[in-house]
């Protein structure tokens, strides 16, 4: 099974979901990253994702592989996390068709109604949480 983690900017956010599943995670889920630049990759990579590619191409074509994509709500807005998306990234995850697990933000300019007000960090557990009762449909039971 294939997990894959998308962040732009920084790669907070990418980084700290790859230090709370990684865990987690049993034999045989390929944790893999993609960021928008090289320094949300590398802090995806320093958090322990097994393999972290950067830029258009590498989250367009990685995103088709995927059995599982996590990341900021940013990654299927065209020109979104401040305009690091672009449109064909935004289409390609977005029409990935595996499950795709994503974090609000209210940075991004949008807003999704039936979400509660809660810390970044809580949203990130919740991902986590989410992404693991995905892992039995794949064969794979959680650590």
């Amino acid at each position: 099974m294939r997990i894959l983690i998308i962040d732009g900017q920084g790669g907070g956010i990418g980084a700290r979901l790859v230090s709370l599943l990684r865990p987690r995670l049993p034999e045989g889920c390929e944790l893999l990253c993609a960021g928008t630049n090289s320094l949300a990759t590398s802090a995806m990579l320093k958090a322990g994702a097994a393999r972290g590619a950067t830029g258009e191409n590498a989250l367009c074509y990685n995103a088709q592989r995927a059995d599982l994509i996590l990341g900021p709500i940013g990654v299927i807005l065209a020109n979104g996390i401040m305009g690091e998306v672009s449109p064909a990234v935004a289409s390609a995850v977005s029409g990935a068709e595996c499950v795709k697990i994503l974090i609000p933000s209210p940075t991004c300019g949008t807003l999704i109604a039936g979400t509660e007000d809660c810390r970044l960090e809580e949203y990130l557990r919740r991902a986590v949480e989410l992404a693991l009762q995905e892992l039995p449909k794949h064969g794979f039971a959680p650590v």
